[in-house]
């Protein structure tokens, strides 16, 4: 049997250069409360990704939670049903509840008319995410927001990087949240982070983030301990040295899947969402029902055959039994990411995938297009 290929692998740099950071460290003695390489990396990570501020975190859930404590919301948040779960858990450690509304066909991110209609009286906020790294319509999501007063927060746990129309897509809404766990394209081991756009919002969060203290005398706010580690943010600084090679190399990937699938029956490509600048932090694939067998049966098939692709993201979140009680989360009033639940298999891609490896992927799905 030839090796396993997973869906993902973390990128890891120069392990030479990530000692020489530990050296500091251990001279140092600072391993976290936001000490020198946390704040190095927070101003990198704002001329990299071209945001205003940038508040680390130890992960992107707890990233969550805070921006929607940060923003005051209590009520109920409009959000998809076709996530990871952390987007609707944030939501309820917050005491909020959530409202899932159905996702467009094609992007899979949530529609802006079925926002629009979900919104009444109750509504405290929209949380919308960036699936697989494709821009939601943030024009419009943001437009209904504004009408309506209510704040917007993006998900963007897969959108490390990537740019819309009008620039780096994490400056849109009240504000955006990275992920930057080890699946991602950009990793800490674990981290993540919040985007907002003034600095007396930055300093509130950094607060929140820190047990709410305010000097060393002062607790100000219920805050948790959201900081992430010197070891972390170090780490974090050189993969930034190497992140844009890491993406040209997942772009490479995502061009030849592209190739080998163009002519295949029931295999269809998600297109991008009109982004200038991509991650490819993924690449789902539709198995529809011109394809011999079913997303599960070559789900399973590839699995035997020592690939393992991942059903992001199977089941809705709606189905979980903690949200099944939920006026919303009605099934049958979800039909385009119940779709896509059940359609979506998403193939490996990592910068470390080897070109071989890209082929004995490609090989396996046309061969079951033919065997099956």
């Amino acid at each position: 049997m030839p090796d396993n290929i997973f869906v993902t692998r973390p990128h890891l740099p120069p392990l030479d250069e990530f000692k020489s950071h530990l050296d500091k460290i251990w001279e140092t003695g600072v391993l976290t409360n936001c000490g020198p390489y946390h704040q190095e990396l927070e101003r990198a990570l704002c001329e990299f990704l071209d945001v205003p501020h940038i508040a680390l975190f130890n992960n992107g859930t707890i990233a969550l939670v805070t921006a929607l404590l940060a923003l005051g919301v209590r009520g109920e948040v409009i959000t998809t049903p076709f996530s990871f779960v952390a987007t609707s858990h944030a939501v309820f450690w917050t005491g909020s509840v959530p409202v899932f509304v159905d996702v467009d066909p094609v992007s899979l991110n949530l529609d802006p008319a079925a926002i629009e209609a979900a919104i009444t009286d109750k509504t405290a906020a929209i949380l919308a995410v960036h699936c697989y790294g494709h821009p939601a319509d943030v024009d419009a999501i943001d437009a209904i927001g504004a009408k309506h007063n209510i704040p917007v927060v993006y998900d963007a746990a897969h959108a490390f990087g990537v740019r819309c129309h009008c620039g780096s897509v994490l400056t849109h809404g009240d504000m955006s949240v990275l992920s930057f766990h080890a699946t991602k394209v950009f990793n800490t081991f674990e981290g993540g982070a919040i985007v907002c756009k003034t600095g007396e919002m930055k300093d509130y969060i950094d607060k929140l983030k820190n047990f709410g203290h305010d000097g060393e005398t002062r607790v100000v706010e219920t805050g948790i301990n959201g900081k992430l580690s010197e070891v972390n943010a170090a780490f974090g600084l050189i993969q930034l040295k190497h992140i844009n090679a890491a993406i040209e190399r997942r772009g490479t990937i995502d061009t030849t899947y592209r190739k080998a699938f163009s002519d295949l029956a029931g295999i269809a490509c998600l297109p991008d969402a009109g982004q200038i600048a991509a991650n490819y932090a993924y690449f789902p694939i539709r198995v529809t029902s011109e394809f011999p067998m079913s997303r599960d049966d070559l789900f399973y098939h590839m699995k035997a055959h020592g690939v393992h692709p991942r059903r992001y993201f199977y089941p809705l979140i709606p189905e979980f039994p903690m949200y099944a009680h939920l006026p919303s989360a009605n099934i049958d009033a979800l039909p385009n990411a119940a779709l896509g639940s059940q359609e979506i298999l998403c193939l490996p891609i990592y910068d470390t995938l080897a070109p071989d490896d890209v082929d004995r992927v490609i090989a396996l799905i046309r061969d079951a297009a033919r065997t099956a």
